[in-house]
């Protein structure tokens, strides 16, 4: 078994964040393992408390996991707080080393503020230097970079913008503009465009956590980084495509992790 680590907040519905995470690490025939930061009552149509671990349990979590079962590649997802973000970065600064994909969860779908202001500046300083990618969407990479983001040309821009903060590569998430759902890949010297089909759906519920979980678990079967980030997007865009067809909820519905079951799915044969 190939065990990914996912670093993040739980989502009571299941549609987003640790529960997201484990559905994909699953799908994609790796082992998965979570260390909860934060528990979220929520569901498609928002979130309505959030409630953060202590910094003693974020570590003790993470001294357990790496004492015994050490990860082939971690990803990290809500951390709302500045303390949070640096307690995570200091352990994995000096952990065994593998791939890392920091997803600056922000805001959820539903437009629920999810990371405190203060944690902005802990993100930059502390966790992304120490990044294999990180994998923000629009509104994320408008944040960080400081830089309007309108179209293709603003993303590498923000992109570059981005590298400046220490890590190895950055994907800018273009599904919130109008055009196809085109991600920018640059690694510091080269970019990577992954133009993908654009759905016409709602039900798009943890969209963000579920591809960065994807490239995570590509990654520790040993996939290079574009090579990742192509095979993640294959099976967004299947998740996404069965979503809009069976979705369950009232709101911005989950996307389906186990879409390529086809007809097994929901019964056991």
């Amino acid at each position: 078994m190939i065990p990914v680590l996912t670093i993040a907040g739980s989502d009571s519905s299941g549609g987003a964040g640790i529960q997201a995470d484990l559905k994909t690490f699953a799908a994609l025939g790796t082992y998965g393992m979570s260390c909860i930061c934060a528990l979220t009552a929520q569901n498609t149509k928002g979130v309505t408390l959030v409630e953060n671990t202590s910094v003693e349990m974020v570590c003790a979590q993470l001294a357990a996991i790496y004492d015994d079962i050490p990860p082939k590649a971690v990803k990290t997802g809500m951390l709302s707080t500045p303390e949070i973000v640096e307690t995570v970065a200091d352990f994995l600064k000096y952990a065994e080393k593998s791939p890392l994909i920091v997803d600056p969860v922000m805001v959820a779908t539903s437009g629920a503020i999810l990371l405190e202001k203060e944690a902005i500046e802990t993100y930059k300083k502390k966790l992304i230097p120490l990044a294999t990618l990180i994998t923000p969407n629009i509104p994320e990479a408008r944040v960080l970079s400081g830089l309007p983001i309108e179209n293709t040309e603003d993303m590498k821009k923000a992109a570059e913008k981005l590298m400046d903060y220490g890590c190895q590569a950055v994907l800018v998430k273009g599904g919130h503009l109008v055009e196809d759902a085109k991600d920018i890949l640059f690694d510091g010297n080269q970019f990577h465009s992954f133009t993908g089909e654009r759905v016409e759906t709602e039900n798009t519920h943890g969209t963000g956590c579920t591809l960065s979980s994807a490239i995570a678990a590509e990654m520790a079967k040993g996939l290079t980084l574009p090579e990742a980030v192509r095979e993640a997007k294959k099976y967004m865009e299947g998740a996404i495509k069965k979503a809009a067809e069976d979705s369950v909820g009232h709101g911005h519905g989950p996307v389906h992790h186990f879409w390529f079951y086809g007809n097994k799915w929901g019964k056991i044969e």
